[in-house]
């Protein structure tokens, strides 16, 4: 009797850890997608449940807000990022591909370049804030429990070390991303929780920062900015996400009820006021028990917290940056190394990864040594959300407009190198999502007012309040409707149930063409199902 074959795995078997990625941008098959939105939920919030949103967490203090004023400013941060956030995660399932792909349908083919280059700014900025702080806890932790000395090759080696570790995760792929998050997500939180516990003595809830009845009036008149600026910062960090939800959830399948997508993607950055709350609080004691720390022309808040931690702390502290280093940096620079390597087809995901990971690292060195810009990060990062958030809104609207009807062969056109197709437009841009994304942008920039750091050319027609924010979200919504209708877009690029919101036009749709291009010129074929309701 002749042997019997061997049998054939399934295709639905995930890959192991140890298995590099090979998908890049190219649309997930639906047999490979076998993530879930416990699994978003996880690399979300894993890569918000570190020490660097701890830093965050303790700007309201340094604006001189009272614990409980900086509570109101973070839970208004972290619930309106939220609010904005999680809709940008249905792009990942619907497509099989990331945010920026997706953009090609309302920013042309061309135009997706824009979300290529502010998921990479934001990647250098939260890369950059976790690398610092987390290697900053465990130099310092280093120093309390052994004695190292905290000098400038002890930093070196610290930065080193994780910016290390990062890349070789990033560079592994997505399912050893999630593996290094589900770990995070639980020993970080037990971290924090045991670190509750040892500044519990030492906490007051009555710090009443500079804001009090006693101020005089100059002081007082600061507090409405200091609010709207500390709530901004917070919120900018669910915002930053972003870019960067579709590299995650686009192993979804995209049968899965579109509710718990975009419940997981809110839930994970409600979860991460425990950071933010750890931040708040210990910068409150920061403040009452070593005010060196925290004055606003030089904050130290990694310095503050190891010299009023126990000496049992010092352990959890090191294992806190090194957890939390790992989580924040991995999620922030795999999505930009998996984008370039459509931009810049001749890479691979893994080449395009090295080559961003390299630069990013690069910066940090030249950053924190050379032009010591540590302390204006936190500041580049908000005027980086604040551009992004625009981008966001463009998106969510074309999505609705859209009914949640992509061309995922139109989608891909840019990184195979084609031409044409629905997302083509005006010679690969839609100038109707770009105006409404570069005006609202720049009014943004203009109208930044974070005190004591960036102040726009119009920072102060809001009496000295940060508009920035708003104003953008308003304009960007109402100028990209307007334009819809005022210049209507193709009737191809809605699907069959028509436009909501806009007006369409019939104008022929140039085929597709360039190297495997359909042989013909009807229109490409219906995408796969989207996402249930």
């Amino acid at each position: 009797m002749s042997p019997q074959p061997e049998p054939v795995p399934s295709p639905t078997t995930p890959p192991s850890l140890t298995e590099v990625e090979t998908h890049g941008v190219d649309r997930i098959p639906d047999a490979d997608r076998t993530a879930t939105p416990l699994d978003l939920f996880r690399l979300a919030f894993g890569g918000a449940n570190t020490f660097s949103t701890c830093v965050l967490g303790a700007f309201p203090i340094l604006f001189g807000l009272s614990f409980w004023q900086g509570l109101a400013a973070t839970l208004l941060g972290v619930v309106v990022g939220a609010l904005i956030l999680c809709p940008m995660a249905v792009f990942g399932p619907v497509n099989g591909t990331n945010n920026a792909v997706s953009s090609s349908a309302h920013l042309g083919v061309h135009g997706r370049v824009v979300g290529s280059f502010l998921s990479l700014l934001t990647a250098i900025a939260f890369f950059s804030i976790s690398v610092w702080s987390s290697g900053d806890a465990l130099v310092g932790g280093a120093h309390r429990l052994f004695g190292l000395e905290r000098s400038t090759p002890s930093y070196v080696i610290a930065y080193a070390l994780f910016a290390g570790l990062v890349l070789a995760v990033c560079v592994y792929g997505f399912r050893f991303m999630l593996f290094v998050n589900k770990v995070a997500v639980t020993s970080a939180t037990a971290l924090f929780l045991v670190g509750a516990i040892a500044f519990a003595g030492d906490f007051d809830p009555s710090y009443a920062g500079v804001f009090t009845d006693s101020a005089d009036a100059a002081t007082r008149s600061l507090f409405w900015p200091s609010f709207i600026g500390a709530a901004l910062i917070v919120l900018s960090n669910p915002v930053s996400f972003g870019a960067f939800l579709g590299d995650w959830s686009r192993y979804i399948p995209a049968s899965t009820p579109r509710r718990r997508v975009i419940g997981a993607a809110f839930l994970s950055q409600i979860a991460t006021l425990l950071p933010f709350v750890f931040g708040l609080a210990t910068a409150s004691i920061i403040a009452t028990k070593a005010p060196e720390y925290v004055d606003p022309a030089a904050p130290d808040f990694v310095g503050g917290l190891l010299a009023i931690s126990p000496g049992w702390f010092f352990l959890p502290v090191c294992l806190l940056a090194l957890i939390g280093g790992m989580s924040t940096g991995t999620t922030a620079l795999y999505g930009t190394g998996l984008d370039f390597s459509s931009v810049f087809p001749r890479l691979s995901r893994v080449q395009a990864t090295l080559l961003v990971g390299a630069s990013s690292i690069a910066f940090i060195f030249v950053g924190r040594f050379g032009l010591d810009i540590v302390r204006s990060i936190s500041t580049f990062a908000t005027v980086i959300v604040t551009c992004t958030t625009p981008w966001m809104v463009v998106m969510m609207l074309g999505f609705h407009t859209r009914r949640g009807w992509y061309d995922p062969d139109a989608l891909q056109v840019f990184n195979r190198r084609q031409r044409g197709g629905r997302y083509w437009f005006a010679h690969g841009w839609n100038w109707r999502g770009m105006t409404a994304w570069w005006v609202s942008a720049l009014l943004g920039v203009l109208f930044t007012n974070i005190p004591g750091q960036f102040v726009g050319p119009l920072g102060d027609l809001a009496n000295g309040v940060d508009i920035s924010l708003p104003l953008a979200l308003v304009v960007a919504a109402v100028l990209f409707l307007t334009l819809l209708r005022l210049f209507p877009e193709p009737r191809a690029v809605y699907g069959p149930e028509g436009a909501r919101l806009a007006r369409t036009v019939d104008t022929p749709v140039l085929p597709i063409t360039g190297p495997d291009a359909p042989q013909n010129d009807a229109p490409l074929s219906d995408p796969p199902t989207t996402l249930r309701a």
